[in-house]
């Protein structure tokens, strides 16, 4: 590789960082190993070519240009997140893996095949994961922080919103959520 094509990589990785948290070679290396998977096989979870994925991964590629795409990595991090805690077995992250596999993405206050209560209402956890799945894809996760930071010295609640949902762990924004229900 000469230099500017290590330039090249170099720019596109710090673009990955700053879109989605961290270069995407070790977001999806890591959905590999936590999740049992090999690249093939990732990439068709996800809706990609495997070159595309390739490409992602060494930094030729920075940016996922379909939403749904990018909304099945964030679905792939939560599911790799409950197997880690033991919520979700191996045998129920298969079958999750092909639903996941399966959904369109579109809307993420809208998309299609909620989990739902028996009432109908959207399960504390889907709105979770719907409003940090909104703040991640309008800023990456560092972005989010310095925005927090800036407002905490005069609106420390509305900080700790971003902070949680923004930038934490589905768990916390859980808890979080909880806390502030009537």
């Amino acid at each position: 590789m000469d230099a500017a094509q290590q330039d090249a990589t170099a720019r596109a990785r710090e673009l990955q960082r700053s879109w989605y948290g961290e270069p995407l070679g070790a977001l999806f290396r890591r959905l590999i190993d936590d999740l049992g998977l090999n690249q093939a096989r990732l990439a068709a979870v996800l809706g990609l070519s495997a070159p595309m994925l390739s490409q992602l991964m060494s930094g030729q590629r920075a940016k996922i240009g379909n939403p749904a795409v990018v909304q099945r990595v964030q679905a792939l991090q939560e599911l790799a997140n409950q197997v880690a805690d033991g919520s979700v077995s191996a045998a129920e992250a298969t079958e999750r893996m092909d639903e996941i596999k399966k959904s369109q993405g579109g809307s993420v206050l809208t998309g299609t095949g909620q989990s739902t209560t028996s009432s109908g209402a959207p399960t504390v956890r889907r709105v979770v994961r719907e409003i940090q799945s909104l703040l991640r894809s309008v800023a990456a996760a560092g972005d989010i922080i310095d925005a927090a930071d800036s407002l905490a010295p005069t609106h420390p609640e509305l900080a700790e919103f971003l902070r949680v949902y923004g930038a934490g762990r589905t768990a916390e924004a859980v808890a979080h959520y909880e806390s502030h229900q009537s």
